[in-house]
């Protein structure tokens, strides 16, 4: 995602990508990299089908303005005795929210800028000490955006693949008898080697009555012959979440008392 962040002044800017997963209370921050101008784009990665949240978080890092400044003073070659005090302050200061190491490194930082000067100034722009700069940044004035943006993630095929549909009772290996599940695995590969991804199958739950057509669209539901659409509903054998009677030849196993999960 990309966003425009600024700030009045030439004051060096931090900015993070918050995401959690739908259900998740904690936010998962990653940096988030400026462009060009004021734009910055941040990104992460999704491990999960359902819903992810995200938003951004941004603020004025002290820290990094200073090392910008003492830079840009060390290159034209001016006195950088106060600037060196005042960046040993700010390490003081993020080495208070510190711990263990990190504790110890931070407080052998802010000592090496309060002592020598060529120590003091290849020390200030040390890249390691940039580095857990940034893991402790002050944050106390950061600037959350005021939206939760999601996103709904979901598995590729579901985008770009190709859905062929069948009618199930119609692939029985007996001639007029009520195909089953087991009979469409007879001819997965044929329907795979047209080049589909996905079998799409119709409803399974006992037929309905009522207006039930027969051959030809003829309007003869009384007739026992009569099969009727898969997608009617209201049969004595039960609604839209029982199964028909002849698809019980779903089951694992005649002993199991498990049906299948629609």
């Amino acid at each position: 995602m990309e966003a425009d962040i600024f700030v009045d002044g030439h004051d060096v800017l931090s900015a993070l990508l918050l995401y959690r997963k739908e259900g998740a209370s904690a936010w998962i921050e990653t940096p988030m990299q400026p462009l060009v101008n004021d734009r910055w784009r941040g990104a992460f990665e999704v491990n999960e089908i359902g819903y992810y949240y995200y938003t951004l978080q941004a603020w004025v890092d002290r820290f990094k303005s200073w090392r910008q400044g003492f830079a840009k003073k060390v290159e034209a070659g001016q006195d950088v005795a106060l600037d060196l005090l005042a960046g040993a302050k700010l390490i003081e200061q993020a080495a208070k929210s510190a711990a263990g190491d990190d504790h110890r490194l931070l407080t052998r930082f802010a000592a090496i800028l309060r002592g020598d000067k060529a120590a003091a100034i290849q020390t200030g722009l040390d890249d390691a000490l940039a580095a857990l700069m940034d893991k402790y940044s002050d944050r106390r004035w950061a600037v959350t955006y005021d939206k939760e943006l999601r996103v709904n993630v979901e598995p590729p095929k579901r985008a770009s693949a190709l859905w062929y549909e069948l009618f199930p009772r119609s692939f029985a290996g007996t001639p007029r008898a009520h195909g089953t599940l087991r009979d469409c695995t007879e001819h997965l590969p044929y329907i795979a080697g047209m080049g589909f991804d996905v079998l799409y199958l119709p409803p399974i739950h006992p037929i309905g009555y009522s207006f039930r057509k027969g051959k030809n669209n003829v309007l003869d539901g009384s007739a026992p012959t009569t099969l009727g659409s898969p997608w009617a509903i209201g049969a004595k054998e039960g609604g839209h979440k029982a199964i028909h009677p002849s698809w019980d030849r779903w089951r694992i196993s005649s002993a199991s008392s498990r049906k299948p999960k629609i």
